[in-house]
């Protein structure tokens, strides 16, 4: 059976199952939308490290929401990139959202990329995500009262999953976010220890926060067993990313959907409430 594809105006959302990703689709078959999931585990599968499966999922798509695994600045982040934009624009999309890290200069490039590809663009570019602490790396810690971390006393304006999905649902759904670069961050900058003490009010309980030096810390990462890349990433954040960098709150929230990004300590509060810091 000949299937039209072009007709539907679908989404395809890579790393759909990711943080950013899983919200971004549910948002969109919300607003009625014909959502595809870009993931390892979704049929037509799609795989970064695999660009064979590529041409399956981009098949027929109008948009286009890029979230890179682990991490733009990754070595070949760039090449996978370049690659991914060609096959788009080969296929017929015409809009691309790319997921991008603020102070990451490989980041920039891949958005460079992205921003010369003939199709319209929109960057939402982000740094450290409130949901670390609930869905990622550190939730574990929480739950534990014990964040042990190489963050020093650096200032991060942490900012919401929530918040990136809906600036990229209103890039992916309405007209006038092209050629638009959104830097987003939560309201105001946090030190790991501020986080320990909204959390600890968030939870009513005590959670701690322990700088520890950095070798140590990506040593006890790998021998805990943690993938490759996830080593990589953590190093690479703590060691790059967190070092003052991006100690100041921008306001790509506010001009991307007209309000305020979500504090931490709100965050902090519902995430509780979800029950996902108490112990198993």
């Amino acid at each position: 059976m000949q299937v039209q594809h072009h007709e539907k105006n679908i989404t395809l959302v890579l790393g759909g199952t990711g943080k950013t990703g899983r919200r971004i689709a549910e948002r969109l078959k919300q607003k009625g939308k014909v959502v595809r999931i870009g993931s390892r585990s979704a049929v037509p599968a799609f795989d970064w490290n695999n660009e064979k499966t590529w041409q399956a999922a981009i098949d027929g798509v109008s948009n286009i929401y890029i979230s890179y695994t682990p991490d733009l600045a990754m070595p070949g982040a760039g090449d996978a990139i370049s690659a991914l934009v060609q096959q788009a624009r080969n296929a017929g999309a015409k809009r691309l959202i790319l997921l991008s890290g603020r102070g990451e200069d490989e980041a920039q490039a891949c958005e460079a990329i992205v921003q010369n590809s003939g199709l319209d663009w929109t960057i939402v570019r982000a740094s450290w995500f409130n949901q670390n602490f609930s869905e990622g790396a550190f939730i574990d810690m929480v739950s534990n009262g014990a964040i042990t971390l190489p963050a020093g006393d650096t200032l991060e304006p942490f900012i919401d999953a929530d918040d990136i999905a809906d600036v990229a649902v209103a890039a992916l759904t309405e007209d006038g976010h092209a050629g638009q670069v959104y830097e987003v961050t939560g309201p105001r900058l946090m030190t790991f220890a501020d986080i320990a003490k909204a959390l600890s009010q968030a939870t009513g309980r005590e959670i701690n926060y322990t700088n520890v030096p950095h070798d140590d810390f990506i040593e006890g990462i790998r021998q805990s067993g943690a993938p490759q890349d996830v080593v990589w990433m953590l190093d690479y954040l703590f060691a790059t990313v967190l070092d003052g960098r991006n100690a100041h709150v921008a306001y790509g929230v506010v001009k991307a959907i007209g309000r305020p990004a979500k504090d931490f300590a709100d965050y902090a509060r519902d995430a509780a409430a979800s029950g996902c810091w108490e112990a198993a």
